[in-house]
């Protein structure tokens, strides 16, 4: 089938931002669309700041917007989008539509806390890893910072997920304006920069590898300023991507605003997993540790 990765900046407000998507969404070839995370606003966790949790609001009303779309375009949409649930219990959810269905929802399970990344303030965990049916197969749908985790992604192939999506925001810190501290300059050494872009690239490779599933990862683009200005703000890297079950490289992004088509077999990887049988040789037995935090 083919797929379609929508890899976009954010546009100033989110009124220009879900246009300029809806545009490119038009332009697609594929039978699976797949927009980036939080795809409708900046990425609003780069600082601690109340105001953002207003996002959260609309959901509803974003659900039925995204559902629409996903109708008039005959598409299997996965979107990405900020669920409340009540006051003080919000969720970073990616909602996957099925030509104008709800075909499910996966809640971020694992949520970083680090400088420019602050999503522990906004996001309660999810609890949940389940793969999604569709109608363009079995989606193992998970979001960003999961994607770093070999778990999630053997537990959604052990359940029958036949490709993983990771919507995804992720780049390099900008340094501030009128300053340049330690962190700073160690982000935006470019021998730094290229360790992280490949350390990236390569872990969500192994996990295409490893479960002899295909991995499909979509990333924002642009610069984003840090309005709080404790920092420059985040500089998104793009490079969205998919691999096959053999980590062969079926498409690749780059650094700019685009749409990257891929064309996958899901029969291919089936027979992969036949000829690469690591599912069977696993020695579950041995594996009780791994449910620990350390041993």
């Amino acid at each position: 089938m083919k797929v379609s990765l929508i890899q976009q900046e954010f546009k100033g407000n989110k009124e220009k931002t879900i246009s300029h998507t809806v545009d490119m969404i038009k332009k697609c070839e594929g039978e699976l669309v797949i927009l980036q995370e939080l795809h409708q606003n900046e990425y609003f966790c780069k600082s601690e700041d109340t105001k953002y949790f207003d996002y959260a609001e609309n959901f509803d009303e974003d659900v039925e917007f995204w559902k629409n779309v996903s109708k008039k375009q005959n598409i299997v949409l996965v979107t990405s989008l900020f669920e409340k649930v009540m006051d003080g219990i919000y969720y970073n959810t990616a909602v996957v539509f099925d030509k104008g269905e709800i075909a499910g929802k996966y809640r971020k399970t694992h949520i970083p806390d680090d400088p420019g990344f602050y999503e522990k303030f906004y996001f309660t965990p999810g609890d949940s890893i389940e793969p999604i049916d569709t109608s363009v197969g079995k989606l193992g749908v998970l979001v960003c910072w999961d994607q770093w985790y070999s778990e999630p992604a053997r537990i959604m192939a052990l359940k029958g997920a036949e490709v993983l999506i990771y919507p995804t925001a992720i780049g390099w810190l900008m340094c501030p304006e009128d300053r340049i501290d330690e962190l700073c300059e160690k982000e935006n050494n470019k021998e730094e920069k290229e360790k992280m872009l490949n350390a990236w690239i390569s872990v969500q490779r192994g996990h295409a590898v490893a479960n002899g599933v295909y991995v499909i990862t979509v990333n924002r683009v642009g610069r984003e300023k840090d309005e709080s200005g404790v920092l420059g703000g985040i500089e998104f890297w793009g490079r969205s991507f998919v691999y096959g079950p053999q980590g062969e490289v079926i498409a690749m992004g780059g650094d700019k605003e685009e749409i990257i088509e891929a064309e996958i077999d899901l029969k291919s990887a089936r027979e992969v997993r036949k000829i690469w049988p690591f599912f069977r040789d696993r020695r579950i037995e041995l594996y009780e540790c791994i449910t620990r935090r350390y041993c």
